[in-house]
This record gives structure tokens, C-alpha cells and sequence, in this order.
């Protein structure tokens, strides 16, 4: 987050009334419900953790302890199981 100078965006008018409650603090105005965004919307992490717990589940279909696989994929064993769990109702359906 960067920040900006309030003077290039708003009217001194609004300025000065900004002022009258935090005069020189630094204050997060947050963003408009309808504009905000959904984890892994600007990334592609959303992508490439779902290619990896495949590759999860499809090591352990293949005969992998959950004890490897979090060995291999640098992971809890609590979070490979919880990956399982996901990935065998994925792919039930």
C-alpha cells in the first residue's frame, strides 16, 4: 500500500474537515464493499495450490504415506490429511 498526499485527492474543503478529527495522524480509508476482491483473485496461487494438492492426492492414490508426502511437499502431516479429505470429496463428486 502506498500512500498518497490528501491534497491530490481531495478538496481542501473535506481536507479541513478530515482535520478537525485526526489532524495528522495517518488514517486507512478502506475499500468499497463492492470493490474489494477475492483471495487469489490478482494471482495465481489459487491455480497452483489446487495443481499441487492434485498432485497430493494422486501420490497418495499411488501408494505414498501421508508421512512421505508431508516429508515431500514440505506440509504437516494434519494439513496433507486435511488436503486428502478435500481432494477425495473433489473428485467423489
Amino acid at each position: 500500500m502506498s500512500y498518497r498526499n490528501v491534497y491530490d485527492l481531495l478538496p481542501e474543503e473535506i481536507v479541513a474537515q478530515i482535520q478537525e478529527y485526526v489532524d495528522g495522524q495517518a488514517i486507512y480509508i478502506p475499500k468499497k464493499e463492492s470493490n474489494k476482491k477475492c483471495w487469489g483473485e490478482n494471482t495465481d496461487t489459487r491455480q497452483v495450490l489446487a495443481a499441487r494438492n492434485n498432485r497430493i492426492y494422486r501420490d497418495y492414490q499411488g501408494g505414498m504415506s501421508t508421512i512421505l508426502l508431508s516429508e515431500k511437499y514440505h506440509l504437516a502431516e494434519k494439513s496433507i490429511r486435511r488436503i486428502l479429505k478435500k481432494e477425495k470429496n473433489i473428485n467423489f463428486i
